[in-house]
């Protein structure tokens, strides 16, 4: 076991994956001898080769156009958006054909779509989204969204090896601020949920940034809160989601997405259709609003869910 950052266990997931087959290589803009926007794919290039670690036009529809292309010849592509946003510019390629060439062909597609995501560090309205929603809505892609090292580098292997294309959920606030014992070697993380602290009274429901958001604001709390880490929104884990339900009979669902059709949306959907005999109050979100998020600090932590927000929630459904 080895003490890495959220950042060097998604760069050394694809290290190991890129070590043990030649099929396997990454694309995207400046990841070669620039060594990516966030430093993810720094030293690659001279250890694969430019053959593998390909830098490309500013053009994500013929990055992701290629990817799919690669994934048919039998290559397993990775495809990194420089931010998540930008997959606006790949839309087509990635839920039009990537998605649905199974279903239409019976040809795999094995790529996996690293996206950046998520706010908290100021970068505006084209920089902080959080588009996981696009794509739950997308039949034929799975979504991932891990929270910690151990699990991005486990999730995103599991990823790299799946016949389907996966799109890769990375939240940046998360890339050097949280670090864990990450196991050396290969090992694969199931898209299944895990539940990050065990509880009774109350379950908090989260995935990426907002797992330890949730964390942090229950921690000091005069109850036992349970937090439950989905790390996949497609497929989505129901039986544990449920399961948590059963037990803890209170639910706070937290979505640093616009709340509009979100993540959290569905989940809130699945208790309400499921979990309802199970309930002891009214299913609780907090949730980005359906704004741009702002470039001023002050606006952005206005917007985003903060600490706070989730503990004021959490004690008032604990009173209901």
């Amino acid at each position: 076991m080895s003490t890495m950052t959220y950042l060097q266990a998604i760069s050394d997931g694809m290290r190991t994956e890129m070590r043990a087959d030649e099929s396997v290589l990454v694309m995207g803009e400046d990841i070669g001898v620039f060594g990516g926007a966030f430093k993810v794919t720094d030293g690659f290039i001279e250890e694969f080769g430019a053959a593998r670690v390909m830098d490309t036009p500013l053009a994500e529809s013929a990055i992701i156009g290629c990817a799919v292309g690669a994934a048919v010849d039998g290559m397993r592509p990775i495809a990194e958006m420089q931010f998540a946003d930008f997959i606006s510019c790949g839309f087509d390629q990635l839920v039009n054909v990537a998605g649905k060439m199974f279903y239409r062909q019976g040809l795999s597609v094995n790529i996996t779509v690293r996206l950046p995501s998520g706010g908290g560090f100021s970068g505006g309205p084209f920089h902080s989204q959080n588009p996981e929603a696009w794509f739950m809505h997308a039949p034929g892609l799975k979504v991932v969204a891990p929270s910690t090292a151990e699990d991005a580098k486990g999730l995103l292997i599991k990823a790299i090896r799946d016949p389907n294309p996966v799109v890769f959920m990375e939240h940046k606030h998360l890339y050097r601020r949280v670090k864990g014992e990450v196991p050396e070697g290969t090992y694969e993380t199931e898209f299944t949920a895990r539940v990050a602290r065990e509880g009774t009274d109350l379950v908090v429901i989260a995935y990426g940034a907002m797992v330890h958001t949730a964390l942090e604001a229950t921690a000091d709390l005069d109850a036992s809160i349970e937090v439950l880490d989905l790390r996949s929104l497609v497929p989505l884990d129901e039986d544990a989601i449920l399961a948590s339900v059963r037990k803890c009979s209170k639910v706070v669902i937290i979505d640093e997405a616009n709340q509009m059709c979100a993540a959290g949306a569905q989940v809130a959907a699945l208790i309400a259709e499921r979990g309802w005999e199970d309930l002891d109050g009214p299913v609780v979100r907090v949730a980005t609003p359906d704004v741009p998020i702002p470039f001023s600090p002050t606006l952005e932590q206005a917007v985003l869910p903060q600490v706070d927000d989730v503990r004021e929630a959490v004690r008032e459904l604990l009173e209901y």
